[in-house]
C-alpha cells in the first residue's frame, strides 16, 4: 500500500492536468478555520422562550425544543440523533459531540459523510475552512480544495482520512462488520491516536453510544475499504466487508429493547428512513407490541411537494406506522441556524442530568 506521506507528496507535485499546486494560493484560500459553536458558552433559554410566543418558524422551533426537552425528561425514552447534510462541517460538530458527552443522546444514525469525512476527519487533526472567496471550481480542483457550499476541505488531508480507514481495516479480523461495529473501531483508534477531544466518533466509543451509517461506504470510508479489499484480493487473502443487513438488524434490536423512543432529526435522506423503519421491521419479526416512535422532531429545508423522504412530514410517517402524530414537530429551517438554540436550551434546562445512562452499544458485547 502507498503510505499517506508518499501519496500526499505526489499530490503536491501534480494536480488537475499534471500542473503544480500553487501552495501560496491554496494557503490564502484555507486561511480561516470554521469554529464550531459551543452550546455551553451561552444560554438560549430566554430567546427560545420568546420565540415560542412568536409565529412561523420561530414558534415551530420553540415547540421542537420543548419536545426534545420532553424526550430528555422522560426517563424511559431512548433518544436517537439522526443527522444528514453538512452541519458538522459548517460548525455544529462540537454541538453533536456535547450531546454525546452529556448523555443527551443514546443512539446515532447518520450519513457516512457526517461520521467519516467530517467528524473522524477532524478527529485526526484536520480542519474545515470558511470559503471567504470562491474562485471557479476548476481552480479549486487544481489546488486540491473540495467545496461544500461556502466551506472548504483540503483534499490532501481528506486522503489521509481514506488511508487511515484503510489502516484500521487492515488491522481488523477479515470478516463481516456492521457499520456500528466498524465505527466503534474508528472511535477506538481516535481514543488512542486522535488529536481532538470533542469528536462524536471518539466520545461515542468511550460512552458506548452506537453509531449507525446505513450508507457507510458512500463516504471517505468507501475509498479506504475498497483499497483494503483490492489489496487483500491481490495478495490472495480474506478481507473485511460491511454488512448492511446487520445494521438494520442491530438498530431494530435496540428499538425492540428500548420501548419508548424519540427522534431528533437533522436533515432527512437515508438516516431518517432507516431509523423510522425499525418499527416496521420489529413488527415483521413478530413484535406486534412494539411502540411507534413516541417523540419526533425534524429540522429540514427540503420541499414537501416532491414526495421525497427527506421532506416527508412526520404526519405522513404516521401513515406508515412509524411515529406518533401527537408529539412531533417539523421545523423548516437551515439546521445550522437553529440547532445551536435548541441544543443550548436543552443543555441549560438540565434534564440530561437525571437521565439513566443506557450504553446501548454494550448489548452487542462491545464488538
Amino acid at each position: 500500500m502507498t503510505d499517506t506521506l508518499t501519496k500526499t507528496d505526489s499530490l503536491s507535485k501534480t494536480a488537475g492536468a499534471n500542473a503544480p499546486i500553487n501552495d501560496t494560493r491554496k494557503a490564502e484560500l484555507l486561511a480561516k478555520q470554521v469554529k464550531h459553536i459551543d452550546i455551553k458558552s451561552f444560554d438560549a433559554r430566554p430567546i427560545v422562550d420568546a420565540m415560542s410566543d412568536m409565529s412561523f418558524t420561530s414558534r415551530d422551533l420553540g415547540r421542537a425544543t420543548k419536545i426534545y426537552n420532553e424526550m430528555l425528561a422522560d426517563k424511559d425514552c431512548t433518544v436517537c440523533l439522526v443527522i444528514a447534510g453538512s452541519t458538522s462541517a459548517g460548525g455544529c460538530m462540537d454541538l453533536y459531540a456535547e450531546l454525546i458527552r452529556n448523555n443527551m443522546v443514546d443512539v446515532v444514525v447518520a450519513t457516512g459523510a457526517t461520521i467519516v469525512d467530517m467528524d473522524f476527519f477532524e478527529g485526526l487533526g484536520h480542519k474545515h475552512y470558511q470559503a471567504l472567496e470562491i474562485p471557479d471550481d476548476d481552480t479549486l480542483r487544481s489546488l486540491y480544495i473540495d467545496r461544500i457550499y461556502d466551506t472548504y476541505i483540503d483534499e490532501e488531508q481528506l486522503q489521509d482520512c481514506d488511508f487511515t480507514i484503510n489502516k484500521i481495516a487492515n488491522e481488523l479480523e477479515p470478516r463481516a462488520y456492521s457499520s456500528r461495529e466498524f465505527i466503534r473501531a474508528m472511535g477506538k483508534y481516535l481514543s488512542e491516536h486522535g488529536k481532538k477531544e470533542n469528536s462524536l466518533v471518539k466520545l461515542a466509543y468511550e460512552h458506548d453510544v452506537p453509531i449507525f451509517c446505513p450508507a457507510f461506504v458512500d463516504s471517505s470510508a468507501g475509498f479506504g475499504l475498497v483499497k483494503h479489499q483490492v489489496d487483500q484480493m491481490k495478495a490472495g487473502k480474506p478481507y473485511l466487508m460491511i454488512d448492511a443487513v446487520a445494521d438494520f438488524r442491530e438498530l431494530t434490536e435496540i428499538k425492540i429493547q428500548a420501548g419508548t423512543t424519540g427522534l431528533l432529526m437533522i436533515g432527512g435522506g437515508v438516516p431518517k428512513n432507516f431509523i423510522q423503519d425499525t418499527v416496521v421491521c420489529a413488527e415483521i419479526l413478530g413484535h406486534d407490541d412494539v411502540q411507534v416512535h413516541k417523540y419526533a422532531v425534524q429540522i429540514t429545508v427540503a420541499d414537501v411537494r416532491d414526495g421525497a423522504c427527506s421532506s416527508s412530514t412526520l404526519q405522513e410517517a404516521a401513515s406508515w406506522g412509524k411515529v406518533n402524530t401527537g408529539i412531533e414537530q417539523m421545523v423548516f429551517a437551515e439546521a445550522g441556524s437553529v440547532m445551536p438554540l435548541l441544543a443550548s436550551d436543552a443543555y441549560h434546562r438540565g434534564h440530561w442530568k437525571d437521565r439513566p445512562v443506557r450504553k446501548w452499544g454494550a448489548i452487542f458485547g462491545n464488538k
